[in-house]
């Protein structure tokens, strides 16, 4: 729902708007109603926690993505990867933990931001070091798609088909083309 008003909504042109009833204004997600539930399909290592309270709340971004993450020690936020359409920015919001990026290693705590660019000089990766839980807000742009490439693994990442291919099996635009022609001279009629 668009919520429209005018200057007749106002008390007076000259004032502060005192608005009549305003529906849908702001979505306030309260530390308290946090609810961590643990990302399906990981492995040891890879164990991530998201809070769900925003889409119990109906949350549904359209332009600007964000999760609260959990990350619990000795696990990592994600294997080691950079994208090639979107960017990213991590904020911890409690407790500590190691970044990795292409620069190497830092300990990031509560309050720091992190801005990951497009490409391979965003590559990132969180590591829980220390013995206390790590909370981080997780923003990201999202254009409809995304590849994620993982230099430790050789592997990308299509979304929002979740499909992964080893990089190695790249071949050329035209492998298996080439015959094509003698085709159509052949299936043609």
């Amino acid at each position: 729902m668009t919520n429209r008003f005018s200057l007749a909504d106002c008390v007076d042109a000259n004032t502060f708007c005192s608005f009549k009833t305003i529906k849908n204004m702001a979505t306030i997600l309260k530390s308290e109603d946090r609810n961590f539930t643990e990302n399906p399909n990981k492995i040891d290592g890879f164990r991530i926690f998201t809070d769900n309270s925003r889409n119990a709340n109906g949350v549904d971004p359209e332009n600007l993505n964000f999760d609260i993450r959990l990350l619990n020690p000795g696990q990592c936020s994600a294997p080691y990867h950079f994208h090639k359409y979107a960017e990213e920015l991590f904020m911890i919001m409690s407790g500590e933990s190691t970044l990795r990026t292409p620069n190497g290693f830092e300990i990031v705590k509560s309050g720091d931001m992190m801005f990951f660019e497009k490409g391979e000089s965003g590559a990132h990766q969180l590591y829980n070091h220390t013995d206390s839980p790590c909370q981080f807000l997780d923003v990201r742009t999202y254009i409809g798609f995304d590849l994620c490439e993982y230099p430790d693994s050789n592997k990308m990442f299509i979304a929002p088909s979740n499909e992964i291919f080893d990089k190695d099996s790249t071949v050329n635009y035209f492998k298996g083309e080439e015959q094509i022609p003698e085709k159509w001279k052949h299936d043609w009629k």
